[in-house]
């Protein structure tokens, strides 16, 4: 019996799925130290208001949300969890640019995106996690 495949010519990721994420997730660490380098070269203009969103680093949001809920129809446990953390992220993204537009407005120094910075941390971790398990199974296997 052949098995289904759910998403068709995409299936063809699904060993690499895993590797996938964790690579979206650091270049998305990436994008966002290159976007908060960007954030502070807009606030040095006087003339602003807001801050406009760095696109690259818009991007990676998207692409790590769309490999969450693909990783999601592959593994459902870990998918959720992912999936949640990364939704998570995403939202913290959003909330933390419009922190620094406020901060813009105001007057006041950019500060660093702690919030997404943790947020980011705690998606790595669980990505390296699901991905990088298979090389500590036999010495977690010994202990438990």
């Amino acid at each position: 019996m052949q098995a289904l495949s759910l998403l068709g010519p995409l299936d063809v990721l699904e060993p690499y799925a895993e590797a996938l994420v964790l690579a979206l997730v650091l270049v998305n660490m990436g994008t966002r130290m290159l976007a908060f380098r960007n954030y502070r070269k807009q606030a040095r203009d006087d003339d602003r208001e807001t801050l406009d969103r760095w696109v690259p680093h818009e991007i990676t949001n998207v692409l790590l949300v769309l490999a969450s809920f693909y990783l999601l129809t592959i593994h459902h446990h870990a998918g959720i969890v992912l999936s949640t953390l990364v939704l998570g992220l995403f939202l913290t993204d959003f909330f933390e640019v419009e922190a620094r537009s406020v901060e813009l407005r105001r007057g006041v120094p950019l500060d660093k995106p702690k919030g997404a910075l943790t947020a980011s941390f705690v998606v790595f971790l669980y990505a390296a996690y699901l991905s990088l398990f298979q090389f500590i199974k036999p010495f977690w296997s010994a202990i438990v």
